[in-house]
């Protein structure tokens, strides 16, 4: 949410700035520029990642709308593993099988909104419990399964950080080409008197300025929180994987969500009494 409020203030600032400056928005439409900049932004764009990357991007670009997890939401999942882990110690590994087969029916695990609508965390979850109620994988073995499982999961949601990188980069040198194009056409006009010329060079110089701006009043903020975000999913994911190799070792609830504890950020983790008292309320 906070990439949006960012480009929006330099945006308005910026046009603000140029109007108190006495300056004519109508200069900055330029038609022709946007389609050569956005064209070679677009062709950067496809020609590099491909349009399987392309539509990752614009979703996660709308996935910046929605808040990342929040200190609210690690409560909640360390409070539906300990319940489920207790499920385990009480009646067995079998008495798992039905809450992580049907995960919205569960009568556990439908409590807590948050990791439900977290489809990775969910698929991740219920499957690596279902490898270990075959207790055909031991608990080093798991660990590596679930660490390539999730590494190969940061690659691909990386994909849109680097690709809007890449874009972002490349936008100043298409201001500049847009700009040359610009005084190309500019030096047909030479005789044609000095408002011609002016305007036509004003009209170049708006797509070296559109090229800049968008590079890093637009792609960069969003390139950085889409990294962020990124990240901060990778927490949460790291959070469940270091609780599933606990209980796999066999270790008690508590133990278990204390190791996941441990890797939440000073900034958003529970304390230890906090945490003792939301399983006791569990």
């Amino acid at each position: 949410m906070f990439a949006f409020i960012g480009i929006i203030v330099g945006i308005v600032c910026t046009l603000l700035g140029y109007v108190m400056h006495h300056g004519n928005i109508g200069v900055l439409i330029q038609p022709t520029e946007f389609i050569i900049i956005f064209g070679a932004a677009i062709g950067i764009f496809l020609g590099s990642f491909g349009m399987k990357t392309f539509q990752a991007t614009i979703k996660a670009v709308i996935g910046l709308l929605k808040p990342p997890p929040s200190k609210e939401h690690y409560v909640e999942l360390l409070k539906m593993m300990y319940e489920l882990f207790n499920v385990a110690r009480k009646e067995g590994l079998l008495g798992l099988e039905q809450h992580v087969e049907n995960p919205k029916e569960s009568a556990i695990i439908s409590k807590y909104p948050s990791f439900l609508n977290n489809h990775h965390a969910e698929h991740f979850f219920c499957d690596t419990l279902k490898v270990i109620l075959t207790g055909a994988v031991g608990p080093h073995d798991l660990s590596e399964m679930m660490e390539m499982d999730l590494e190969i999961a940061h690659e691909e949601e990386h994909r849109p950080v680097e690709a809007l990188q890449t874009v972002g980069d490349g936008m100043p040198a298409v201001g500049i080409v847009a700009c040359v194009l610009g005084i190309v056409i500019t030096m047909g006009k030479i005789n044609e008197g000095p408002e011609v010329i002016g305007a036509s060079v004003a009209a170049a110089l708006v797509g070296t300025f559109i090229g800049i701006f968008i590079g890093y009043v637009v792609c960069a903020p969003l390139s950085k929180s889409i990294g962020n975000k990124v990240a901060a999913e990778g927490m949460y994911m790291n959070c469940i994987r270091h609780a599933l190799f606990s209980f796999a070792r066999g270790e008690s609830p508590i133990t278990c969500v204390e190791f996941a504890r441990r890797q939440i950020e000073p900034s958003m983790r529970p304390g230890f009494t906090e945490l003792e008292e939301a399983v006791k309320a569990a």
